[in-house]
């Protein structure tokens, strides 16, 4: 396209576009809406996407595989370590709360290892400890060396759940970055479902199938090690860290031999920029705080990861085999497979999200996710209430009075068609049942392809440059905060509220999401991650009403900028500039 060509197109547009020019509250910039259909297909068209970033996109999200194959493995290997090793209740807990704790504590410290040594750095020391962990597992003599290695799992997912996203965003072009960062939630899911797999085919053996459980998990860890060693860095840390050549170089190889001399510029220019106007200092955190866009920033990404762990993920993850249980299957073996099929539902719906991310954008998506989570909460909660209304009576009655679990949780229920009674933990199985098994498909359905996917696709975008590793850090610790706070609670919660008590109470928090979201999610779909701080200028719940819905590239241009007109067309007012990219 020549560049007489090109003005006369963005003139063109210019005229059909005033009426839809909204002004910033950040040092005069204004904001061009996105042109419409009837405006020219000339901002719809995408640049093809190099070969290379699938293979980038693959090797970073087997970050994602080993967190998501950790958390699912887990489950069966501790029904056959507590036989085993004869394991107390107290040991079992420390034994699966001892790796969230441990990723919680080292995603917080991921930041500064991100800022200080780079993405790609901090991938292969994760994907290193990752592997040392699960030697230890595997080889474990006793439970004391056992907690060692859990702990050390810990801490290598916690650095890769902050480090992939944002490796991933950093490197992606602007119009698949949310389908390829979404890719690292499908392999978490995907790694979940394996690990259920491998629990049910190693659940046969008499002993040490727990060794094979966890041990596997060295595989994936030293296939990303190995394959890390040939990606680039992000160029855009590079760029940050002033290592001007190295970050030509890297971007140029991350977009297939592209000329990346403008996209380079834009991203150089933005960066200095942003250093002059937050000023430097050693406390990312303080600067982040002190600083509005950011400080909303923080606040949307933060509350997006607290609610996908308030809308009770975990438990029905970590309980499924039970809920399956209570909808009639009684063998474990068989329940176990059965929960082997719950995580596939999750594989499959988050596949689901890689397809919409793009197509629907990131808050309708969020939105959806919510309410449909919100109805399949409501599901579940009722049919634990059906179940626990209409449950056969008890016929059989323990003799010991002092066994005080069964009198309060067993029950038997015997007819003409069994041959002995039949215990169920908590309820009697009934045809009500299957309401909950319902609820529970339902809400995988629901949950896997907006709320399982968009809180990490979204941290890794809302961020400057210069705030990135931190805000990831911080959003990914409260993840795995509330993590523990809903795992460690939900039993206690179920015996004071009762188990459809405790689901009515998650559906509660999901409406509180859904109101969140509403008022404080801008849409970024299709923006360069330097545009996407400029959503935040505003209020903090009018954030929301900012979203960006068009598929054109919409780029921001603070005063002062310098760029050639035979690349972009200027539309302004009141002496501001904005710029839409025409390339």
């Amino acid at each position: 396209m020549s560049s007489s060509h090109e003005e006369y197109s963005l003139k063109t547009m210019s005229n059909s576009m005033g009426g839809r020019r909204q002004k910033a509250e950040n040092g005069g910039e204004t904001l061009i809406a996105p042109p419409s259909a009837a405006d020219g297909e000339l901002l719809n068209q995408d640049p093809s996407t190099p070969g290379f970033i699938y293979v980038l996109a693959f090797f970073s999200a087997l970050g994602g595989f080993l967190f998501g194959y950790d958390t699912g493995v887990v489950s069966g290997a501790m029904l056959l370590l507590k036989e085993e090793m004869n394991l107390s209740a107290l040991w079992q807990e420390l034994l699966v709360s001892s790796t969230v704790g441990a990723a919680a504590l080292s995603a917080l410290t991921g930041g500064f290892l991100n800022g200080w040594l780079g993405r790609r750095i901090c991938i292969l020391l994760a994907s290193f400890i990752f592997s040392i962990g699960g030697v230890i597992l595997s080889l474990a003599p006793d439970k004391v060396v056992l907690l060692v290695g859990r702990i050390t799992v810990g801490v290598g997912i916690g650095i890769a759940s902050m480090t992939v996203p944002v490796y991933i965003a950093e490197v992606s072009p602007p119009h698949q970055r949310g389908q390829l960062v979404t890719i690292n939630s499908l392999f978490l899911t995907g790694g979940q479902f394996i690990a259920s797999v491998i629990d049910g085919a190693f659940s046969y053996m008499r002993h040490g199938g727990w060794r094979y459980m966890l041990g596997l998990s060295v595989f994936p860890a030293v296939l990303q090690f190995v394959g890390f060693f040939f990606l680039p860095e992000s160029p855009r840390w590079l760029l940050q860290k002033g290592r001007n050549q190295e970050a030509r170089q890297a971007l140029s190889r991350v977009r297939g031999g592209q000329n990346i001399d403008e996209e380079y510029d834009t991203i150089k220019t933005v960066i200095e920029e942003e250093e002059k106007a937050t000023g430097g200092g050693r406390f990312v955190i303080l600067r982040i705080l002190r600083h509005g866009p950011t400080r909303r920033a923080l606040i949307v990404g933060c509350g997006l990861q607290m609610f996908q762990q308030l809308s009770g993920i975990n438990t029905v993850m970590y309980y499924s085999a039970t809920i399956l249980q209570m909808a009639g299957i009684r063998d474990v073996k068989q329940a176990i497979w059965l929960a082997a099929a719950t995580s596939a539902t999750n594989f499959v719906f988050t596949l689901v999200g890689v397809w919409l991310v793009e197509r629907v954008g990131r808050r309708q998506l969020t939105l959806g996710s919510l309410l449909g989570t919100a109805l399949s909460l409501t599901l579940l909660a009722v049919g634990f209430l059906l179940s626990a209304q209409y449950s056969p009576p008890i016929t059989i009655h323990p003799v010991d009075s002092q066994n005080s679990t069964c009198r309060l949780y067993g029950c038997s229920n015997q007819t003409e068609a069994t041959d002995g009674p039949i215990w169920a933990y908590n309820y009697c199985p009934t045809s009500y049942s299957l309401v909950v098994l319902m609820g529970l498909i339902l809400y995988l359905a629901f949950f896997a392809p907006g709320m399982g996917t968009m809180p990490w696709t979204v941290n890794s975008e809302i961020y400057p440059l210069w705030a990135r590793s931190t805000g990831n850090a911080c959003s990914a610790g409260v993840n795995w905060i509330f993590n523990v706070l809903v795992s460690l609670t939900f039993l206690h919660v179920a015996e004071y509220l009762t188990y459809y008590g405790a689901f009515f109470m998650y559906t509660g928090l999901v409406v509180l999401g859904i109101l969140f979201v509403l008022g404080c999610l801008p849409e970024t779909q299709g923006l360069q991650l330097e545009d996407i701080d400029n959503l935040f200028t505003g209020q903090l719940c009018s954030c929301g009403a900012s979203s960006h819905r068009d598929k054109g590239h919409v780029h921001y241009i603070r005063q002062g900028s310098e760029f050639s007109p035979a690349q972009y067309g200027a539309v302004g007012s009141d002496s501001a500039l904005a710029y839409i990219t025409v390339s």
